[in-house]
């Protein structure tokens, strides 16, 4: 057997490794699919590569659907309703040394379960959404410093885009070319629920930009439209390919989610829109920093209007490059590794 792992000659070597992986049971818990988006699955992923380039196994728990298989290709996951199978999901993380959960649904008596049978427990949070119980709270999004998260001596803190996950392949990205005019545009909107609307703007932008290319990222259940001229549907998730799109395209269209940071990490101008409510403090926060024009809500009367004006107004070079440069600054990809390096800490103390 081999030592291995970042705390070797320190006399804090946490585990022993077999084969290629630590012997650590590490699990994340989130939630998401066609209805919901992908967004806490993309992040969670992020983290689990962090993970794996330590040379430490880690497994996803989804509560999810079939959708989810693209996006978590090459992981290792399973897929079923932890939420409702309580006593499955509890019996599969006891003694874990690390859990990590992502969710909008679980309640505060779940987590304290959780923290009953894991060695450290990680709650990743985007708007103070519980009291938790003793741990560590993650939130990465550029906003996190101005919550109010009331401080308690049994929970670390890791808040702001220095701790946003990203995805491997957007860890070390080359800078963008911004081109002197706007050739491309990206629509990514999210789940199924978002699909009458991105259907609306494909329309729009067909009939007034019709020398613009068009690349829009759809899931499977989306119903493509005929004669859509100039028009590029991408299916799935592959993250080196959403990377290399990003690359390509001059500005996108975006919910409020994950995908605004991966855009911001590129460096590809975007105009946001909101979906929910849970998305009004991201945009409002990249709006701030220059990085987004926010549009509105998906559901305004005046929605396709104010898009066509926003893409008017991007054709200057200059203003598109502030945005860039302004989407950079804020993330540098480094937020996986980030949150690894200082989750172990804790758990080698």
């Amino acid at each position: 057997m081999v030592l291995k792992g970042p705390y070797l000659g320190t006399g804090k070597v946490l585990q022993v490794s077999t084969g290629n992986f630590i012997v650590m049971r590490t699990f994340i818990l989130t939630e998401g699919g066609k209805n919901s988006g992908f967004g806490h699955i993309a992040r969670c992923l992020a983290i689990c590569q962090g993970f794996n380039e330590k040379d430490i196994s880690c497994e996803m728990v989804v509560n999810g659907d079939d959708t989810i298989n693209d996006i978590l290709d090459g992981a290792h996951y399973t897929v079923f309703d932890w939420l409702d199978e309580k006593d499955k999901v509890l019996a599969t993380i006891e003694d874990a040394d690390i859990v990590i959960v992502d969710s909008y649904l679980a309640d505060e008596s779940f987590y304290k379960d959780i923290v009953k049978r894991a060695k450290k427990v990680v709650y990743v949070d985007d708007n103070n959404r519980i009291e938790y119980p003793k741990g560590i709270v993650l939130n990465g999004n550029i906003y996190a410093n101005g919550l109010d998260y009331m401080r308690n001596e049994n929970i670390a803190y890791l808040l702001g885009s220095r701790y946003t996950p990203l995805r491997k392949a957007f860890w070390d990205v080359p800078e963008k070319a911004i081109a002197s005019k706007v050739e491309s545009i990206l629509l990514t909107t999210g789940g199924k629920e978002q699909s009458d609307v991105t259907l609306n703007i494909l329309k729009m932008l067909v009939e007034r930009f019709p020398d613009i290319e068009k690349k829009v990222v759809v899931s499977k259940a989306f119903d493509v439209e005929k004669g859509m001229d100039k028009t590029e549907f991408i299916y799935g998730t592959d993250e080196r390919d959403i990377l290399n799109i990003m690359l390509d395209s001059d500005i996108a269209t975006s919910a409020g989610g994950q995908t605004l940071n991966e855009l911001a990490r590129v460096g590809v101008p975007a105009i946001g829109i909101c979906f929910a409510d849970n998305q009004r403090q991201n945009l409002a926060a990249w709006q701030e920093k220059g990085f987004i024009e926010h549009i509105g809500r998906h559901d305004d009367a005046d929605l396709l209007e104010k898009l066509s004006k926003t893409i008017n107004d991007l054709s200057f070079r200059e203003k598109r490059e502030r945005m860039s440069n302004a989407g950079r600054s804020e993330v540098n990809g480094q937020g996986a590794r980030e949150i690894v390096t200082e989750v172990l800490k804790t758990v080698c103390v």
